[in-house]
């Protein structure tokens, strides 16, 4: 029986985010050949660009559902246009980011329908007959385990940011994709956003960066860390750091990554003054490739590490930028 599988494609300030499109590949491979892809898409205002996006990368139906009310994000009225497009298009499968956002909206969806919820995947695999498990991280990424669903039921499903393939964009003769309004109420009691304060804007959303500059204790001071914000704008990455430099002042907590922090799976992550602690590990050991910079040569980083530089930060992390300066302004002469 032919697949419906509906992709929560989720906007931040204003752009689709990457995991977005991830979702709408893993969307594509479950519904197989005869299967319908369907997208929502989320919107204050005019989303032409966005549906444009999302159809040129194989969405049979985009739905927007449009309203200024919904120019700040709030999970009653979000999470009521989200059962609005369920109850339309009536989905086999569910697919959310597993961001902040999605973490929030699955297990109420879930709830609601009496649905199955599979949170934080990180692969799909589709049977010959039409099946599917979903793969996700166990022990802070030490084990793994492979779920499945029983049939008849709704799949509620969210997927880590920067762990699938994307789904490529078509050609224009291979697009047949529509838009459609969604309609939806309002519900009569929800949370008023009166205000958002970005206190770490103007980098690349973690979660979804290619390339993470991470310090830790030994950065000393909030001003230790930049220079590993020089790095990682010269590489077009996003700045993190330990929870050690977190509550040490260092930086702002948006910043965490490990445990109690965030999730990060980057192609590349350049760990700067970080000793390696267990629950920091479990934030960023999924890495392809992970970098460690730290004078101390038997700290536990270097344990994971599959490139290590024993040294003062402080001297080796300017000497890494002006060879990344010198090799990309040779590349793009």
């Amino acid at each position: 029986m032919p697949e419906k599988v509906l992709v929560y494609a989720e906007c931040k300030e204003g752009k689709l985010r990457r995991v977005a499109f991830e979702a709408l590949g893993a969307a594509r491979r479950l519904a197989g050949e005869d299967g319908e892809v369907h997208a929502l898409l989320i919107r204050p205002g005019d989303a032409l660009s966005e549906t444009e996006a999302l159809l040129a990368r194989g969405a049979g139906t985009v739905h927007v559902a449009s309203d200024p009310i919904l120019g700040v994000y709030a999970p009653e009225v979000y999470l009521a246009v989200i059962r609005a497009a369920v109850d339309k298009v009536q989905p086999d499968t569910v697919l959310l980011g597993h961001t902040a956002a999605g973490r929030e909206l699955a297990p109420r969806l879930a709830a609601a329908y009496d649905a199955g919820h599979v949170a934080d995947v990180t692969a799909i695999e589709v049977a010959a007959d039409g099946g599917a498990s979903f793969t996700k991280p166990l022990y802070a990424g030490k084990a793994y385990e492979k779920r499945s669903f029983l049939p008849g039921g709704m799949r509620i499903v969210t997927i880590r940011p920067n762990n699938m393939e994307a789904a490529p964009v078509l050609d224009e003769g291979e697009r047949s994709g529509t838009a459609a309004e969604l309609s939806f109420a309002v519900p009569k009691l929800y949370t008023a956003v009166r205000s958002v304060v970005r206190r770490s804007g103007g980098q690349i959303d973690l979660s979804e960066a290619d390339i993470v500059v991470s310090g830790g204790r030994g950065v000393r001071s909030a001003e230790g860390f930049e220079p590993l914000r020089k790095l990682a704008e010269l590489l077009g990455g996003a700045v993190g750091a330990s929870r050690a430099a977190c509550d040490a002042g260092y930086c702002d907590y948006a910043l965490q990554i490990g445990q109690t922090g965030k999730t990060v799976t980057p192609q590349l992550y350049i760990a700067c003054g970080i000793s390696g602690a267990i629950q920091h590990l479990a934030g960023m050991s999924g890495s392809r490739i992970i970098v460690a910079v730290n004078k101390d040569p038997d700290a536990p980083i270097f344990d994971v590490a599959d490139y290590g530089i024993v040294g003062d930060l402080f001297e080796i992390v300017p000497l890494l930028t002006a060879e990344f300066d010198r090799l990309l302004s040779a590349r793009s002469g």
